[in-house]
């Protein structure tokens, strides 16, 4: 809880403070950077949300000149969304700012806290991970 709790405290308006990027914006560029374009339907599938809120996000991805939409690399009929490199520039920024605060939180703790931490934390999200059925490909 605590953990929500910093980054409530660290956002304004759904955004980090001084953050270029709103959380689903940022998650969605994260998963582009992975993954490579998608179409709407496969965003849907990834996330567990309706289409209808894909809709809306991706909507302002395009609008803010971070993603566009191209032809399927693999051909298929649908469009999909690809990362612009104001969204790669965006994204970088974005977590490069998220890692600040972090450091800022834990300046004080020794190496094998911190590691022992990550460990911790990559199990959480595996087990998130695999309980939900939509695992987070690794490049």
């Amino acid at each position: 809880m605590l953990l929500g709790r910093h980054s409530f405290l660290h956002q304004r308006a759904g955004r980090r403070r001084n953050g270029a990027l709103e959380r689903s914006a940022y998650i969605l560029l994260s998963r582009l950077e992975v993954q490579g374009p998608m179409s709407i339907g496969e965003l849907s599938d990834a996330f567990g949300l309706d289409a209808s809120t894909l809709n809306r996000q991706t909507a302002a991805v395009l609008r803010a000149g971070l993603a566009e939409r191209v032809p399927d690399p693999e051909g298929g009929m649908a469009r999909k969304f690809r990362m612009t490199e104001a969204g790669v520039e965006a994204l970088r920024e974005e977590r490069e700012g998220v890692v600040a605060s972090l450091d800022r939180v834990m300046a004080d703790w020794p190496e094998e806290d911190i590691a022992a931490f990550a460990a911790y934390l990559r199990r959480f999200n595996a087990g998130i991970e695999r309980l939900s059925g939509r695992p987070w490909p690794r490049p």
